[in-house]
């Protein structure tokens, strides 16, 4: 089939930031996207040939849409599995398939797909309802202090705590959950791994994660990761292991822990672009958001090795400010070596909103992650 300038339509489902890199590439080949999105300011709009608004987890908006198009890809998991399906039944070029979809959507599900599959992951506890942990803890089955993870609907830190005592359920969401048991680790790492549908692999250079304390969202992505190749290659092997489990086509960003005694535990997963990956636009011979596309038409994939160390620092809503957004200090970090800011688009900024990121480039990854700190210190996501 011939993608480029042609009558071929690409289908995204879900018009956020991740999206609106995505449309970068599908630009850049002269790809037509069609993009549908609950939201009439969804960043993606601007980008894409033609926008939908309609609900996601809507199944007729979906099996609609998705009539459209020729291939459906998602940048966001919240999507109407069921829709996707039929869409698969009737013939439809769907990546991720809607199985994967449904293991990933439910975290307790995909610890149990992790289980099933021998693949490194923390001990964890499933429970249907929150008031069933308290009883759990009171007869042993459970030691304090844990994780609790809602099984749905998480993300960027919400729906996770530490818990430390039983005080810290009160004000957990009612719902199915588990509880999983707190990993000591040196590091947080995540590895994306890219296959197209003729299993052609590559894996991108493994990155290393620093976590806000109180938000539980990703500060810093450093790239290469600070680790030993032996431990590297360990991440990797298990990435693949992972992607060949759930027979993926895509991009699989595996997010992991690095023990105390340097074994590699499967955190969770993404079938998607994701935030880990977000330096290789600048950093890499090919983008994370290229290499989707190239492993959802069935490309040839591209060289994965890093051009330069990178590093990328979230910029996320201060704390304190809603209202529409203001990036202060953007022209001074401007100035800086090797910077490049992405904007994401959202017109309106909250409290630990993603509202975009900044990649730093250098030969020296010292370096870079000096400047980064220097960015992060200095660049704030304000209101009016």
């Amino acid at each position: 089939m011939n993608y480029f300038s042609s009558d071929f339509k690409l289908g995204i489902l879900g018009g956020g930031q991740l999206g609106k890199m995505l449309l970068n590439d599908t630009r850049k080949f002269d790809i037509y996207t069609c993009v549908l999105d609950p939201s009439a300011d969804a960043p993606c709009k601007i980008a894409c040939n033609e926008f939908f608004q309609g609900d996601l987890m809507d199944y007729q908006t979906v099996i609609d849409f998705g009539r459209k198009v020729d291939v459906l890809t998602i940048e966001i998991e919240n999507v109407n599995v069921d829709a996707l399906e039929t869409l698969e039944k009737e013939g439809k070029k769907i990546y991720p398939a809607s199985k994967t979809l449904r293991t990933i959507q439910n975290k307790a599900t995909q610890k149990l797909f992790y289980v099933d599959n021998s693949i490194p992951t923390a001990d964890f506890v499933r429970f249907a309802y929150v008031s069933e942990i308290e009883d759990a803890i009171d007869n042993g089955g459970i030691q304090l202090p844990f994780v609790w993870k809602a099984a749905q609907f998480g993300y960027d830190g919400n729906g996770v705590k530490i818990v430390r005592s039983k005080d810290d359920l009160k004000d957990l969401k009612d719902g199915e959950c588990i509880a999983e048991t707190m990993v000591p680790f040196k590091n947080e790492l995540a590895v994306i791994v890219s296959r197209n549908t003729s299993g052609e692999v590559k894996t991108f250079p493994v990155v290393e994660m620093e976590f806000h304390p109180e938000a539980n969202q990703v500060e810093y992505v450093i790239c290469p990761a600070r680790i030993p190749t032996k431990v590297a290659l360990k991440a990797q092997e298990t990435a693949m292991k992972v992607s060949k489990a759930f027979n993926h086509v895509g991009l699989l960003a595996v997010e992991m822990f690095q023990t105390e005694d340097d074994y590699i535990l499967v955190n969770e997963v993404a079938p998607r672009p994701h935030n880990s990956g977000h330096h290789t636009i600048e950093s890499s011979f090919t983008s994370q958001f290229e290499q989707h596309l190239r492993c959802i038409l069935d490309l040839p994939l591209g060289k994965t090795d890093n051009k330069v160390a990178g590093v990328m620092v979230n910029l996320v809503g201060a704390e304190g400010y809603t209202g529409n957004v203001v990036y202060e200090n953007i022209a001074y970090i401007m100035q800086m070596e090797g910077v490049t800011p992405h904007i994401y688009g959202k017109k309106q900024t909250r409290p630990f909103r993603k509202m975009g990121h900044v990649t730093i480039v250098n030969e020296d990854l010292n370096m870079a992650r000096s400047i980064a700190e220097d960015v992060k210190n200095s660049i704030k996501v304000i209101s009016e």
